[in-house]
């Protein structure tokens, strides 16, 4: 650990020249990033079929067009982020100028998980450059592949001083997370969230988590069935439904069920299948045998508490492979139903009303994302408005996500803060207060001694 102690040094000391530094310098930065992608783009893609068994279309639109997309638009608008924010004086310092400056939280750590190895390391790192930082990365030993790559790139673009890539286990992320970065970016589950989190308390580092959740899609009697079941199927079975935001269980009236199951079994075989099966040339694999067990154990609990199994669920462990399932009936108490699923199993529960919709959800943890399928505009604002979750799509599954205008991230224990766009390089910074006294200063007004100023009190009260 002694590599880890001695570039934290180096980036402790470094970080104060890049406090400094102007927006061109990150510019310039941000577009050496970008190269040296560009550079080992087909090392990517094949890093990513070798842990994930990604396509190459699935990998590029997913992972690394995504990437592309935010040193753009932080280059863009990088130099309007950075300028001061003035606001207007209060009562309390009538002629004085006040400012809000953005200024770089210092050294920083980044923690990524191995569902979307590459884009979910880059997009924070993106916005920890444009805001000024340090980094040390810390990418999942889970896919090896795409790690060996990031440490590749990063090392031929950046001093270790700057930015440095370290792999390993969660034995170094320990050790990691023992010293006093300035700011914390993880991704993963909300159980490691939470050590996370303990362990940043104890340099008080502040936090950025983006965790995860059972993300609900409400489908109403007004909605089309099989609209929403392509939109679903793509959206769940995307990276074989190892995404965060992917839909993790369904709530539809009991008169749609049998409608929408026939609907997406026809769109998951359309979409994903050849010769009546998975095609391994779309469909993604489970990224190891834990999750491949795990995902299978699910089920098989579901199924002895009386769930039924629609369709799929076959399972292949030497291709590390979970067919698309469904599952009916499933009782409230089954682990499929208390856990994030983090796979190809898609959970349908009825109910009687939106109002038993909403119930159902809020019984549960806050979601990371919330799916609405209507055409009724009551009902959607009806369940936005008595629902919370850490972002929502009406008529749509994740592509709330590629809008770098909008706030990507949870609330509770589906996350804390969030990034993408302007909010990420607002993560990364601290928004310093800063004040330029007038000439003309009234402060002194109420300075003691205050014998001779009980008069001013009911003024002051007004004037507030």
């Amino acid at each position: 650990m002694q590599h880890i102690d001695s570039v934290f040094e180096a980036q402790q000391a470094y970080k104060y020249t890049l406090r400094t530094s102007n927006a061109a310098q990150r510019i310039n930065k941000l577009k050496a990033l970008k190269a040296c992608i560009e550079e080992n783009e087909s090392m990517i893609y094949q890093a990513l079929q070798q842990d994930l068994r990604k396509s190459v279309f699935e990998a590029a639109a997913t992972e690394v067009i995504f990437i592309y997309a935010e040193i753009g638009f932080a280059i863009k608008n990088l130099s309007a982020w950075m300028k001061p924010v003035s606001v207007r004086s209060s009562m309390s310092n009538l002629m004085a100028k006040n400012r809000i400056y953005l200024e770089p939280k210092g050294v920083c750590l980044i923690i990524a998980p191995w569902n979307y190895p590459f884009q979910l390391l880059m997009s924070p790192l993106v916005s920890a450059i444009a805001a000024g930082n340090c980094a040390m990365l810390k990418p999942s030993e889970l896919s090896p592949s795409v790690s060996a790559v990031i440490t590749k790139l990063i090392s031929s673009c950046f001093e270790e001083k700057e930015i440095c890539c370290i792999e390993g286990d969660a034995t170094l992320a320990k050790e990691l997370l023992k010293l006093p970065f300035d700011h914390i970016f993880f991704t993963g589950s909300t159980a490691i969230g939470k050590i996370v989190m303990e362990a940043a308390a104890k340099n008080l580092s502040s936090v950025t988590l983006e965790l995860g959740g059972k993300s609900p899609v409400v489908i109403d009697t007004t909605a089309d069935l099989k609209k929403a079941a392509k939109k679903i199927a793509w959206g769940k079975l995307i990276n074989a439904g190892q995404t965060c935001i992917a839909p993790d269980y369904i709530l539809l009236p009991k008169a749609s069920e049998a409608a929408f199951i026939d609907y997406y079994k026809a769109e998951v075989e359309l979409l994903f299948f050849k010769d009546k099966a998975p095609d391994p040339a779309v469909y993604v694999k489970i990224i190891n045998a834990h999750h491949f067990n795990r995902i299978g154990n699910l089920m098989d609990d579901a199924i002895r508490k009386g769930a039924v199994l629609s369709f799929g669920g076959e399972t292949d462990p030497q291709t590390m492979t979970v067919n698309p399932a469904v599952l009916a009936n499933v009782p409230d108490d089954a682990a499929v139903m208390q856990e994030e699923i983090f796979g190809p199993v898609l959970p349908i529960i009825t109910y009687l009303d939106i109002t038993d919709a909403i119930q159902k959800i809020n019984q549960k943890e806050k979601p990371l994302a919330l799916y609405i399928f209507s055409n009724d505009n009551g009902n959607i604002h009806q369940i936005i408005k008595n629902t919370s979750s850490g972002g929502a799509c009406v008529n749509d599954v994740l592509i709330h996500i590629a809008n770098p205008r909008l706030p990507f991230g949870g609330t509770n224990a589906s996350g804390m803060g969030s990034c993408h766009g302007q909010f990420g390089f607002k993560a990364f910074s601290h928004e310093r207060t800063v004040l330029f006294q007038s000439k003309l200063d009234f402060t002194s007004l109420i300075y003691p001694p205050y014998k001779e100023k009980s008069w001013m009190l009911k003024w002051l009260k007004k004037l507030l």
